[in-house]
């Protein structure tokens, strides 16, 4: 089980416009990943994926070439079951025979961005091929499936404060959801109309159906202090990205102010900041990406972090379909996860890039039984819509 080739694209898929949202990152008009492929020596085949933009839209043209020609030759020969090995290698660079053999880490000067959404993406498809070589899904690998079925909540959000209600009472009656997030921040200019949404939401919703909001990290600590204010009658389930992910003490003095549990964690990386996080008392809710945290191998660690600190755990997994069984696998096996995130903006990057359906239904989402993550990457889709990079 050698890997004998290593294979990433920039996959970029055109959004119809009328499928089209406007956020803090402008009008996102693709969906953009670095969707790697990894084969052996005996024909097996795993997918990964690498990102480094937290939206859906993305210039990939870097990571892709870091993969293919920083990364790869230094994955061809090695056995894909060396998991944790090939993942420390990476990240301690020159160093890594000196780092195992001292029994820490001795990690390169850019550990961080593109070092570790590259080893993300070699992470996910190495545990893919892992999966598929004994014939079991992914999830049995890390320890088990606690629930055959886990709650999803849809994601989204967008409209203003007179159609708010219509479009997230859409998503509850799309898949039986009864939780929906919804975006805030500096896509509404100022506090006090995401506020106004807020309200308008929560209105239309009533009381039974969970109500998150996410601010991409775009207020200041004072903003989000004003905004957590003017929406503390909401009942918010969480606040998610209230200010950027370098402030972290900032956003430890945000959860002192305000009783909603603050979410956070989709910009970092590696176990390290997550412990930052913890130490620092910033967050109540863990949210790691696997496509940029360091992979699943990473997720896990963070996930034991999170229940180490009795905090919870819910990944950031708007992202394409690697990414997506990525996080379906590490929540089924983690004791600290609760929720699935479940996109309702276009994604094609999940719906068309494999063969197989992804649904919600009653709220819930299935679990994969299959070999290794569970998908089936559509070949003829990626070729249409890899980019050169």
């Amino acid at each position: 089980m050698r890997i004998r080739h290593v294979q990433a694209w920039w996959v970029r898929v055109p959004i119809q416009t009328d499928r089209q949202h406007r956020s803090d990152f402008g009008q996102v008009r693709t969906f953009d990943a670095a969707i790697l492929r990894i084969e052996t020596d005996d024909g097996l085949v795993g997918w990964g994926e690498g990102k480094n933009a937290a939206g859906s839209a993305g210039t990939y043209g870097a990571l892709v070439h870091m993969l293919n020609h920083e990364i790869a030759p230094q994955l061809i020969g090695l056995h894909a079951g060396d998991i944790g090995v090939i993942w420390e290698m990476l990240y301690n660079g020159v160093r890594h025979e000196t780092a195992a053999a001292a029994g820490h880490a001795m990690p390169q000067l850019a550990r961080r961005g593109l070092s570790i959404a590259a080893i993300s993406a070699v992470d996910i498809a190495l545990w893919d091929i892992f999966g598929k070589s004994l014939g079991k899904p992914v999830w049995q690998l890390l320890g088990g499936r606690k629930l055959e079925r886990m709650p999803a909540y849809a994601s989204g959000g967008w409209a203003n404060a007179e159609t708010i209600g219509d479009q997230l009472k859409s998503y509850v009656e799309a898949g039986g959801f009864k939780a929906v997030k919804m975006r805030v921040g500096a896509m509404d200019g100022a506090p006090h109309i995401s506020a106004e949404r807020v309200r308008a939401a929560r209105k239309a919703l009533g009381p039974g159906i969970d109500l998150m909001v996410d601010a991409h990290g775009t207020y200041t600590v004072a903003e989000a202090k004003r905004f957590a204010g003017m929406v503390a009658d909401c009942d918010l389930a969480w606040f998610e990205e209230p200010v950027i992910a370098d402030d972290k003490p900032g956003m430890a003095e945000l959860r002192a102010a305000t009783s909603v549990p603050i979410a956070t964690g989709e910009s970092e990386a590696t176990r390290y900041a997550f412990r930052d996080l913890a130490m620092l008392k910033s967050a109540d809710i863990f949210q790691p990406d696997p496509a940029f945290c360091g992979g699943i191998s990473e997720a896990m660690k963070i996930g034991t972090i999170a229940s180490a600190f009795n905090l919870r755990f819910a990944p950031h997994l708007w992202a394409g379909a690697p990414c997506f069984f990525a996080g379906l696998h590490v929540c089924a096996a983690s004791p600290a996860s609760f929720t699935i995130e479940y996109s309702l903006g276009a994604n094609p990057m999940i719906h068309d890039l494999i063969e197989e359906t992804v649904t919600v239904e009653g709220g819930m989402i299935a679990i994969p039984d299959s070999p290794g993550l569970g998908f089936t990457v559509s070949e003829r889709f990626l070729e249409a819509h890899k980019q050169s990079a």
